[in-house]
């Protein structure tokens, strides 16, 4: 059966009548709100013919139609028309940003999840090789120095070293420009045996100091190799008429906040991705329980590669051009910020 241009104007009247109201269309509905120059029985005609396609369906006898999983793929593939995004809804945050990666990304979370009326998740970046940016050594007291190692991205973490031979804080400071000096831009792999024996030795009697340094680099490496997942806007979900039923809404909400089921789906195939859009609708999604959502995801960079994602789920009837215009947006003043660090 050809799916010609009056077909598709009929469908795109449906899901976006649909998407509006929530509620199932009917030919008289299509027939008087869009100017087709057709009557309402040849849209019921063209309607049952949509459906045979596998583009809508009825929800229950009488009723009019509504969006098939099918329709809305090709609703996002071929029909959809992005806008242009106001850059000034999120242009304060975005000025006014944190220099700690952590607290910026929980804050893009909730600005979008405002900004939808859908639950928002982001990934915490994950580095390949993390690269070491600085090292600050603070003396509290003669025997414990705070250790700050910043890596690549801005990621702060603090560690307490406890050395057994008290220490001056001029001392300390050489130490400190020492390591700065040798393993400013280096990986893990790059810090190899020979230089820490060299650096050892320079330092004599405070070798010590040298080996809780590079433990702590390791561990915040390794605290940044882990992804972890912001989530926000998960009670919206309940907003959405389509959940109202109460066991339904409780099992979507327990799988937003059971991180692991969603990362796990956000990170598959993340590296593939290439910074476009990906559309999970309906049975497409992995998990059972979004079923009758669409998850939209994109990805970030640092550079060259593709270190982070962040995404939006939704009712199957959601907003497709205004999440996929403000995701693209976001994605690339993320990349704007970081890249220009």
């Amino acid at each position: 059966m050809e799916l010609n241009d009056r077909k598709i104007k009929i469908l795109q009247a449906i899901i976006l009548n649909y998407l509006e109201s929530a509620e199932p269309v009917g030919s008289r509905t299509i027939s008087k709100q869009y100017d087709l120059g057709i009557s309402s029985a040849t849209v019921r005609n063209e309607m049952s013919d949509l459906e045979e396609l596998g583009l809508i369906m009825q929800p229950h006898t009488s009723a009019g139609r509504i969006p098939s999983d099918r329709g809305y793929r090709l609703y996002v593939d071929h029909l959809m028309k992005l806008k242009e995004f106001p850059t000034e809804i999120f242009q304060e945050i975005l000025l006014e940003r944190s220099d700690r990666i952590e607290t910026l990304l929980q804050e893009i979370a909730k600005l979008l999840a405002i900004n939808t009326n859908y639950a928002t998740v982001v990934t915490t970046p994950h580095y390949k090789q993390t690269k070491l940016k600085q090292i600050q050594l603070m003396l509290l007291d003669e025997k414990n120095i705070l250790t700050v190692i910043v890596v690549e991205g801005n990621i702060v973490k603090n560690h307490l070293l406890m050395v057994n031979i008290p220490i001056e804080q001029d001392v300390l400071t050489k130490i400190n420009n020492l390591l700065n000096k040798n393993l400013q831009g280096l990986n893990i792999q790059q810090i190899n045996l020979d230089l820490i024996q060299q650096l050892k030795n320079k330092v004599g009697i405070y070798s010590e100091i040298i080996n809780g340094v590079l433990e702590a680099i390791v561990k915040t490496v390794e605290s940044v190799d882990e992804i972890d997942l912001y989530t926000s806007g998960t009670t919206n979900i309940l907003k959405c008429p389509e959940f109202s039923d109460i066991d339904k809404a409780a099992e979507l909400i327990y799988t937003l906040e059971e991180k692991k089921l969603i990362l796990s789906m956000i990170t598959e195939g993340m590296e593939n991705l290439d910074n476009g859009i990906k559309i999970f609708i309906g049975n497409e999604n992995s998990i059972k329980t979004l079923e009758d959502c669409s998850f939209i995801t994109t990805t970030y960079k640092l550079g060259e590669d593709t270190i982070g994602a962040l995404g939006i789920i939704g009712p199957k009837r959601m907003d497709y051009v205004k999440v996929v215009s403000m995701l693209k947006y976001m994605m690339n003043q993320m990349e704007k910020l970081w890249n220009n660090q």
